[in-house]
């Protein structure tokens, strides 16, 4: 049984934002996964067959990418849109990936999967439905691995301006009962993951123009373009161009990203 309420902005209001067509449009100027993190995931896999589940796979930044190294990959998401993305995107056509549209929690699944990955979608999903739920479509020696890049969302990147931008992001929320909390604490306290293993990759450099880096704010379920409104849209990204220019010479913006894998058996 859950020892605390579940934090109160991974309600599903916030999690359909994804369907937002502003959200689907700038979601690819996050920074990819390092190509280290395929190769950690690859060696994850042990069993037979060589099948993966990407859930909440939005444009399939995983499963698209996996999909070359295993015998085949379904993706599920409940956002029409994303799905519709990724299947325009590099390997989005690829004939063993599956696209399989709906919710996690009842999506048609076909196991069993030797490796289950999630990015952060999997902080919206019901997880005393979806954890028992992989735990059954694992093969005996499956993991579930949760992938994150740090940098993925554009601060808290050790970046110079991090401090203002984030106060910014902070006052355009349409979050505002948002907390930080750590997922894999949550579900250890619930009795619902054993983690067993983590690898960070190697950082790599990133750079894009400043007005990608500025849009990737808006493929955040809190400053959705369609639920701030234009005016509060526009001003925000006034206010972070007005903070950011003030730090770089060439329009561009440079950092460093890695990726992180946490994986293990779901209880």
């Amino acid at each position: 049984m859950p020892t605390r309420p579940r934090p109160e902005h991974l309600g599903l209001e916030f999690a359909a934002r994804f369907r937002d067509q502003g959200v689907v449009d700038t979601y690819h100027f996050r920074p990819p996964y390092p190509e280290e993190t395929f190769d950690i995931l690859t060696s994850l896999i042990t069993d037979e067959p060589r099948a993966a589940l990407d859930v909440g796979c939005g444009s399939g930044d995983i499963a698209r990418r996996l999909v070359e190294r295993v015998e085949r990959v379904d993706a599920v998401d409940f956002s029409r849109p994303m799905i519709e993305k990724g299947k325009g995107l590099p390997n989005g056509d690829h004939p063993h990936l599956r696209w399989i549209y709906g919710p996690a929690e009842e999506a048609p699944l076909d196991p069993p999967y030797a490796l289950i990955t999630a990015g952060q979608s999997i902080h919206w999903m019901d997880w005393d439905i979806v954890l028992p739920r992989f735990r059954e479509a694992l093969t005996p020696h499956g993991y579930l691995a949760i992938l994150s890049v740090e940098g993925s969302l554009p601060w808290h990147d050790a970046l110079p301006w991090d401090e203002e931008v984030g106060k910014l992001v902070k006052k355009y929320s349409t979050s505002p009962k948002y907390q930080e909390f750590d997922m894999i604490e949550e579900w250890k306290e619930r009795g619902l993951f054993e983690k067993l293993g983590e690898k960070e990759t190697a950082p790599v450099p990133f750079a894009q123009p400043l007005d990608d880096y500025i849009a990737a704010f808006h493929s955040m379920s809190s400053l959705s373009r369609e639920h701030m409104g234009q005016e509060s849209a526009l001003n925000f990204d006034h206010e972070v161009r007005a903070i950011v220019s003030k730090y770089i010479t060439n329009g561009m913006v440079e950092k460093q990203v890695y990726g992180t894998i946490v994986w293990g058996r779901p209880l």
